[in-house]
């Protein structure tokens, strides 16, 4: 296995939104990050994926951009974000930037020029089309609910959204557009960064045909996922993009990738294609859904995860390279999502972030995950803030859906569960803004804040500052095979590390009962060191038969050489 600084790396993804404002105006910002930058130092963070500051109207929260060479003004100025980067680097630390251009927002001056006429230089940088029968190109819904299609008055032609119809889909197929991203791409790490995250990126390789999907019963429009999820000509344009933009600097590059199988995960991320370093995959992410998506609400079974997860670990073993993760600003908190946010809140945010940081892959952590930040049951729907959110809220109303059904699903699955202000002490709105918030705090601040655990050495944030310092020091957590154990136990999750014949046991109860683990006859246990737990406890009872408490977890050094 070759070894990188990328591999070795925790990730730390900051929305630069509800971070920390630092101008009172309620929206944090690009300064009010550098004031908390020792905060992610003292953590152990070696490198911050910072999601998009560029110009943008919002409609998609920043992922609807109109110059990608320009920082929105709310967040500050260029001169801030350089200000940002030469903090980040002074600390020893690494900054990843988001990129965005499956789309771009409809208010981009390339957008501007194309609607202009059909024969405009810029109208083939998207994608248009003629309607069928009066309606619509093709029957594909957006992501963000609704038609994929948008009718444009000025031509008379539709143009393709994917998501939002103010973020129009960028024209991949346009060999000038795709240098345009690269020239674009290169200002960037020329200026310094160290890496790109890039956004729905496989969904940019449209089909050669525009085809009708097949609809749910009773549902008006289809997915059209399967024809332009990992198109045809996806790999010749990450390889292009990797030739072209990437290859001359040593940076890291993750590719969020909805439907990727592990078998398109090993040629997008295996070393000799030239792709991407690793993907984001959501196979795990789905496991809580129902028949009908995300919405559809359903209990996570555990076999269902371990499987999974296993799945991803094995396929990614030699070939490839997995990113870990259960948070970030699309995903409901994790603590309140498959642990208890409540009894045992500490304990089973600890074991989840065992169960992750100990497997094979690199780490990332979204803001908050740290101090064990939890989901938000806001009382009206007026206090949400995400389109995707209110889409759906619209659309369930108009179905004749009841009200209570409609905000149950919101409040388990809702993307601004992630996306409240950072906790950071118990003062008013959590020492976050002076000012007015851009979406209300979460009301729990007073008992969960970045101020009071540092204070506490029990606490999940210095639970995380040790499971960071132990993957610096054991070479195992990076770079050891994974094997399952104990595959169709349906209350614990437990797997094995090893590497020059030392071994790493990971042993986790997923659920608030006790539980008892046997000590399984091949390790030898009497050399075993119990490098980590979330109890207080006495190591003598790992001979045998172990009583685990709710949510407890453990992990055990077996080295070789005892």
């Amino acid at each position: 296995m070759d070894k990188t600084w990328w591999k070795e790396s925790v990730v730390y993804q900051i929305y630069p939104r509800s971070f920390m404002d630092s101008n009172g105006d309620g929206i944090g910002d690009l300064q009010g990050i550098i004031s908390r930058l020792d905060y992610l130092k003292n953590l152990g963070i070696d490198v911050i994926w910072l999601s998009p500051v560029y110009k943008s109207p919002n409609d998609d929260n920043g992922y609807d951009i109109s110059d990608y060479q320009d920082i929105m003004d709310e967040f500050g100025t260029m001169a801030d974000w350089e200000e940002l980067l030469d903090e980040v680097h002074k600390r020893g630390m690494k900054l990843i930037m988001d990129l965005v251009v499956n789309h771009s927002s409809d208010e981009h001056p390339w957008f501007a020029e194309a609607r202009k006429s059909k024969d405009n230089p810029y109208r083939d940088y998207y994608i248009w089309r003629e309607g069928k029968e009066g309606k619509e190109p093709t029957n594909w819904y957006s992501n963000f609910g609704g038609s994929a299609w948008e009718y444009d008055e000025a031509t008379g032609e539709y143009y393709l959204h994917l998501f939002s119809k103010k973020q129009p889909d960028l024209n991949w197929r346009n060999p000038k557009l795709r240098q345009e991203v690269y020239k674009m791409m290169k200002w960037w790490l020329d200026k310094g960064i160290d890496g790109f995250r890039m956004d729905v990126i496989n969904f940019i390789s449209k089909p050669d045909e525009f085809l009708d999907g097949v609809p749910k019963p009773g549902k008006k429009y289809a997915s059209g996922s399967q024809f332009y999820r990992n198109g045809l000509h996806i790999h010749d344009y990450l390889q292009e993009m990797n030739s072209e933009a990437l290859s001359s600097y040593d940076v890291m590059t993750v590719g969020e990738m909805p439907g990727v199988t592990p078998e398109l995960a090993q040629d997008y991320t295996s070393d000799e294609r030239n792709e991407l370093n690793m993907v984001f995959q959501f196979e795990h992410m789905g496991l809580d859904n129902g028949p009908n998506g995300k919405w559809d609400l359903k209990p996570l079974n555990l076999i269902d995860l371990k499987e999974n997860l296993t799945k991803w670990q094995i396929a990614l073993e030699e070939k490839g390279w997995n990113s870990l993760y259960f948070n970030n600003h699309d995903q409901p908190r994790a603590v309140s999502r498959f642990g208890d946010d409540k009894t045992y809140r500490v304990a089973s945010a600890k074991m989840l972030a065992t169960l992750l940081h100990m497997m094979k892959g690199t780490p990332y952590v979204y803001q908050g995950e740290e101090i064990g930040m939890t989901n938000i049951r806001f009382g009206d729907i007026e206090d949400y803030r995400d389109i995707e959110i209110m889409n759906f809220y619209q659309e369930q109303k108009e179905e004749g859906a009841p009200e209570e059904q409609i905000m149950e699903s919101i409040y388990v699955k809702g993307r601004d569960n992630s996306r409240t202000p950072m906790l950071w002490d118990g003062s008013p709105n959590a020492g976050f803004t002076s000012g007015t918030p851009w979406i209300k705090v979460n009301p729990n601040y007073k008992d969960v804040n970045a101020e009071d655990a540092q204070k506490d050495p029990g606490s999940v944030y210095h639970y995380y500052r040790k499971l960071i310092q132990l993957r610096k020091t054991h070479e195992i957590i990076v770079y050891g095979r994974y094997e399952l154990l104990l595959e169709a136990h349906p209350e614990l999750f437990v797997y094995k590390r090893t590497l020059n014949g030392d071994t790493l046991l990971v042993i986790c109860n997923f659920y608030g009962n006790e539980t008892e683990f046997e000590w399984p006859d091949h390790l030898p246990n009497s050399s075993a060191e119990l490098l980590i737990t979330n109890y207080e406890n006495n190591q003598s009872d790992k001979l045998g038969t172990i009583n685990l408490a709710p949510y407890e977890t453990r992990v055990y050094l077996i080295k070789s050489s005892c």
